[in-house]
């Protein structure tokens, strides 16, 4: 993340703020360039301020304002269309709807500028390119690297801004499915905490110790089986099947979220790596505790299209890994002595 200071002086006075700082960092390095729509989007997400407080992309500068950027918009490159596979739910003139396999980034990044879901979506749809910004094109929202599941892609300008304002308005359906460590105290409940970046690792997101700037985060969650894995009397011997509806959109929120409540997410390196005592007294279940991924799935996706109006809902079914684990524990409960108490363990 990077934080840059601009301090306008008077011959900016009057200008715009997103097309000044398109100005100003596009100048900054002979060759590099950014896009307005990338500016004005980290505008909109709170990723800029001026004079200490968030703003708008319209806002015409006065002389010493002072301008902070937490991080740069992406940096406007050429990207190379790749005939990787996609598996395509549903397209139209207007978007495509796919079904992110796990393993696959989203869109390119420092380190990563191949082999992306955005890089097989400019071989399938070369006009995608330029839309929302030239490094995401099309990308409304995204799902993290290890997650697999729906996603919605925009063709044109027109129907990123009208799907990615359901989005911001919290108009769109999202469900998932995770498998998590622990025996999930109830059938059913909500998490309402602020994420932000960790006061202590900025790599890290979190709810309990976030940095001042944190934002609202809800999370919603229901149980829908449980297994006992391990031989201990304690909640770790379990294993929770979970849907969840998340409210928002923050990074890493559902892998955060549970994380912080006891329940981290089955695979999961970041969150869940710390945590005492997870698959210590499990035995006869290959590929349990060393589950490749995050055992994280965007199951189901509903919007409005945004040319007919018509209300859309995509489904997914759970990848071949995640089936094959849940089979396992299901045959295993199935014949196992342990039986779950209720519909929350």
């Amino acid at each position: 993340m990077s934080m840059r200071l601009a301090i306008v002086d008077r011959k900016c006075v009057g200008m715009r703020l997103d097309l000044f700082l398109t100005r100003h960092f596009s100048g900054a390095r002979q060759g590099e360039r950014w896009s307005r729509s990338g500016i004005q989007r980290l505008i909109a997400e709170g990723q800029v301020t001026l004079n200490g407080r968030k703003t708008k992309p319209s806002v015409r500068l006065k002389p010493n304002d002072l301008v902070e950027i937490e991080r740069l918009p992406p940096r406007e490159s050429a990207l190379a269309p790749e005939p990787h596979p996609l598996d395509i739910l549903y397209e139209d003139e207007d978007c495509i709807v796919v079904n992110k396999a796990a393993g696959m980034v989203v869109h390119p990044a420092a380190g990563k500028r191949s082999g992306t879901l955005v890089n097989a979506l400019l071989h399938h749809c070369p006009r995608l390119e330029g839309i929302g910004g030239e490094r995401r094109p099309g990308i409304v929202h995204r799902l993290d690297k290890d997650t697999s599941g729906v996603m919605v892609v925009a063709k044109h300008e027109q129907a990123f801004h009208h799907i990615a304002l359901q989005f911001k308005e919290r108009r769109v359906r999202k469900e998932y499915l995770a498998l998590v460590w622990g025996l999930v105290d109830g059938p059913q409940g909500v998490i309402g905490r602020p994420i932000g970046r960790h006061r202590s690792d900025r790599k890290r997101m979190s709810s309990l110790y976030p940095l001042p700037r944190s934002r609202e985060a809800v999370t919603e969650w229901q149980v829908e089986d449980s297994f006992k894995v391990g031989t201990a009397q304690d909640r770790y011997s379990w294993v929770t099947l979970l849907r969840l509806k998340p409210y928002s959109g923050r990074t890493h929120q559902i892998r955060v979220h549970l994380a912080d409540e006891g329940y981290p997410v089955l695979g999961d390196r970041i969150y869940g790596r710390k945590r005492r005592g997870l698959g210590r007294n499990v035995v006869g279940l290959p590929g349990l505790t060393d589950f490749p991924r995050q055992a994280l799935h965007a199951e189901r996706l509903g919007f409005v299209h945004p040319r007919s109006g018509v209300a859309l809902d995509f489904y997914a079914p759970l990848p071949l890994d995640m089936q094959r684990l849940l089979d396992i524990l299901r045959e295993r409960q199935s014949n196992s002595k342990w039986k779950k108490v209720g519909k929350g363990g």
